[in-house]
């Protein structure tokens, strides 16, 4: 059957989706349309926290994008040098915290021990800060996206913990959404299962996927990724038909092969 996956293309290396891949193995031909386009901002800032770890308690990455505004701050020779002689071990010797096995992955490209990848949201994220952190630490800092949600650092304040966050990259809808959903529909038709990997994918695909589905789409199955993204489908009237226990393609696959038993 066919499923269309809203969500970016995985990033770092070239090389089948792993969403696609999982889908294939449960025998459904999955398509991707990217969603979301990143604006990367306050690079400068960012490059001066990073080379003075010092100043900080730990790093927490919730998103693959806030580790790619790291990766653009080490691009310069000597940067990467200094990085890799002694400012990468003074990070380690502090916390590293990360929502998710993606994040996690490239947290390690960059030579820093990541803690908490399999805890999937910020919520539970926070919970493993709040039980782990001294509240006498120098702040943890969050380099974050412009629509981050406020639970991490709410939780966090909330408890003591004290921690000091930074715009890195602004997220808009993908220029091409539109055209590229309506391509698809007109070229497939309405698929078996639709999956969102984001409360901005909801906010932004939503009311286009209703347009084009027309009275196809009490059948189609919509599937998320997590909690966060199963609410916020709920919140606009969605029937979800499945949730990842984990945000992995694994997990996602085995919920919407099931779903569509």
């Amino acid at each position: 059957m066919q499923v269309l996956l809203l969500k970016e293309p995985r990033d770092g290396e070239s090389g089948p989706d792993p969403y696609i891949q999982e889908l294939a193995s449960h025998g459904h031909k999955a398509t991707l349309i990217p969603v979301l386009s990143f604006k990367f901002v306050s690079l400068n800032n960012l490059s001066d926290k990073l080379f003075q770890p010092e100043k900080h308690g730990g790093l927490i990455f919730s998103s693959p994008r806030a580790v790619e505004a790291v990766k653009m701050c080490l691009e310069a020779e000597e940067r990467r040098e200094e990085w890799n002689s002694s400012v990468k071990e003074k990070w380690n010797s502090k916390s590293i915290y990360v929502v998710g096995r993606a994040t996690a992955a490239l947290v390690r490209n960059l030579g820093l021990n990541p803690l908490g990848e399999d805890t999937g949201t910020a919520d539970v994220l926070s919970r493993l800060i709040i039980e782990r952190e001294d509240r006498n630490i120098p702040p943890l800092f969050f380099p974050c996206g412009s629509m981050k949600r406020e639970v991490l650092p709410t939780a966090l304040r909330e408890n003591g913990v004290p921690l000091e966050t930074l715009t890195v990259y602004q997220t808009a809808e993908h220029p091409d959404l539109e055209k590229n959903l309506k391509n698809y529909f007109t070229e497939q038709g309405a698929p078996a299962s639709i999956a969102f990997f984001s409360p901005s994918g909801v906010k932004f695909c939503l009311e286009v996927v209703r347009r084009l589905s027309g009275e196809e789409l009490p059948q189609i199955k919509f599937a998320a990724i997590g909690p966060t993204t199963q609410d916020a489908m709920i919140a606009e009237g969605l029937c979800v038909s499945c949730t990842a226990e984990q945000p992995t393609a694994e997990h996602l696959a085995a919920a919407i092969a099931k779903s569509l038993q």
